[in-house]
Order: structure tokens, then sequence, then C-alpha cells
């Protein structure tokens, strides 16, 4: 799948949210990323292990990174899950004959099933709540489930990448700067109507600081260099030392690479092939402890003979990074080149 092709497809399905009248139900509580697992304690026992491997993978950003967390329950607890099935990330093993299996396979939308299946229902318990069901035939419960942790792990992952793009196009997005930017300089991205521009020379910053840049920024710089460059000359320390210099004459954050760990690799953009570093920008000596990770990538565009350096960058504190990281690579995957040469700058 061609990268434009993939942003198209994420894009639609980030408009096509599921929502279900649940009015007479309580507002569910906690993360979408906070998986609330109801398994019978046998079942658990057997599986513990794997469910953690195939539903807990990590990702590095300062750090290695839960994408998701899974916290185990017994529902035959029935105080405990009194207390849990209100959450908003539910996830249910069982026979369908098990009355908390029953209660939520009554609200799916599906008429007919065959177990092992994984089947969804909304709004079950709370408003908003998304409950995962894994239907297992009785007395192999822990062998139908484990067959379903790729679907499940899958399945997971995509409908957060959902969440996360809803959640950075709430304000809608900025045609008018999509636009303008093709016709004016050469390149599309579709940033969110909340992202602040600013240009110098040729170097354009995109930057989100909202609600106070001391909890969090999302900032993405595009440049370029031509005429365009062998593929041999734009390696991953061609590449760095390039965004250094970024850094030090146009960003307003003192940045200096963390070499801990740092990955690089070609990767296929659209019809071309462009060059993608990920690693970690830290403060400088003797200056305010911040850090966070960024996303760099080398793009070339034949028809402008130029190779543009898109840099996406993150800072936020104490949170959890893996929403930001998907809006962060959703915008890099958004820039397109025009396919002709743009006016001189």
């Amino acid at each position: 799948m061609t990268h434009r092709l993939r942003f198209a497809l994420l894009w639609l399905l980030a408009g096509a949210g599921l929502t279900v009248s649940a009015c007479d139900r309580p507002g569910a509580y906690g993360d979408a990323s906070s998986i609330i697992a109801a398994v019978s304690q046998s079942t658990w026992t057997q599986v513990e292990d794997s469910v953690y491997r195939a539903l807990e993978p990590t990702l590095y950003t300062v750090r290695d990174e839960k994408t998701f967390t899974v916290t185990h329950i017994d529902p035959a607890d029935s105080s405990r899950w009194a207390q849990l099935q209100q959450f908003r990330q539910l996830l249910l093993v069982g026979p369908a004959q098990d009355r908390w299996i029953a209660q939520a396979l009554g609200k799916a939308r599906s008429d007919t099933v065959t177990p092992p299946a994984v089947v969804q229902s909304f709004d079950v318990w709370a408003r908003g709540q998304t409950v995962t069901i894994v239907v297992t035939p009785e007395g192999d419960e822990a062998a139908a489930f484990a067959s379903q942790l790729d679907n499940l792990r899958n399945l997971y992952d995509e409908q957060f990448r959902q969440l996360a793009l809803r959640r950075m196009y709430v304000s809608g997005v900025d045609t008018l700067l999509n636009d303008t930017l093709a016709r004016r300089v050469g390149f599309r991205m579709l940033f969110p109507d909340v992202y602040k521009r600013s240009v110098k020379d040729s170097v354009f910053v995109f930057r989100n600081d909202n609600p106070d840049p001391s909890e969090l920024i999302r900032q993405v710089t595009v440049t370029w260099r031509s005429p365009l460059a062998s593929p041999m000359e734009w390696d991953r320390d061609a590449i760095l030392a390039w965004r250094q210099e970024l850094v030090d004459a146009y960003y307003a954050d003192e940045q200096v690479l963390d070499t801990t760990r740092v990955f690089a690799a070609a990767v296929e953009l659209g019809d071309s092939q462009g060059y993608e570093v990920q690693a970690v920008w830290q403060s400088p000596p003797n200056a305010w402890p911040a850090a966070g990770p960024f996303i760099l990538r080398a793009i070339p565009c034949p028809a402008h003979d130029r190779l543009y350096l898109v840099d996406a960058w993150l800072y936020a504190p104490g949170k959890e990074k893996y929403e930001y990281m998907i809006q962060l690579e959703t915008l890099l995957d958004s820039f397109i080149c025009t396919d002709t040469a743009p006016p001189a700058l």
C-alpha cells in the first residue's frame, strides 16, 4: 500500500467512529490504552505471559514505553467486577453462556458467533465503552484465547490509531494552508487548524504548543536543498547533521542528539524511496533538562530537483507518548510533493 493510500484510508477510518445511544448509562472511565481483561483465573494462569507479550508491545520514545496496559480481573469476583465493568476498554473472554459474555453479546451487532471469534459491543455498561469479546468453546478457553491474540493486537492498535486521528483533527483540517503550500512552495501537508506557521528563509515551522508549551509541544519543520543529491549523500549521519544545523539556526528550543539509540532505514514514500531516522533529542548540558522523540525524513522530489527534510518532534513530559507519535507519523505521511516545480522563493 502506498503511503498516500494508507493516509487516505486512515483519514476515512478516522471519520467513521461508532456511536451508540446509551443515555441511561454512566460515562465510561479510564484511557483507551488501558485494557481491563475479564478472564477466569484458571484461563488467565495458562495464558498470562502470552497476553502481556501480545497486547503490551513497547515503543521507544525517550525510553521503552508500553503502547497498551492490561489489567486482569476474574469476573467471578463480583465486587471487583462491579467496580471495573464501567471501564472504557474491556476485554471479555469465555463461552457464550457465561453471564457477563451473554450480556455483552446481547449488545453486539453480530447475530451468530462461531467460536473462537472476536466480537465487539459498545456502551454495554457505560457510555463511550468498547467491549471486545473473545467467544471461546466451553472447556477450551485458554487455547482459543491464545489463538486470537494476534487479531486482538491488530484490532486494538488500528482502533487506537483511528482515535488518535480523530483527536488530532477535532479542530478541522487546514485545507487553505495545504493549498497555499502546494501553490507557493511545492508540497502539501494536512495540518490541523490549531498549528501555527512561521517562515524564515526556506525553513517552514509548524507548531502546536497548546495548551501550554511547558506541558506539550508538537512541531514539524520542512526545508530543502537543491540540486537533488545522490542517495549516497543522505545517509544517517548527514541527515542528522542537517537537522542539527536547523536546530541551531531556527529552533526556539535548544536541542542536541541523544545517541543512546538511533534507528535509521530507507522508507517507501509513494512512488519514491526516502530515508527515515528516529531518535531522541535532549537539552544541551547546563540547560533546563528536557527531552523527547523525533522522526526525521529525507524525501526526494525529482520534479523540483530538491531533497526535502521533514523533522517532526515531540515534548510531552510525564505523558504517554504513543498517541502523539501516531499523530506526528500521520503528518509526515501526509507530505506530498507537487507534480510541477514551485516558483522560486
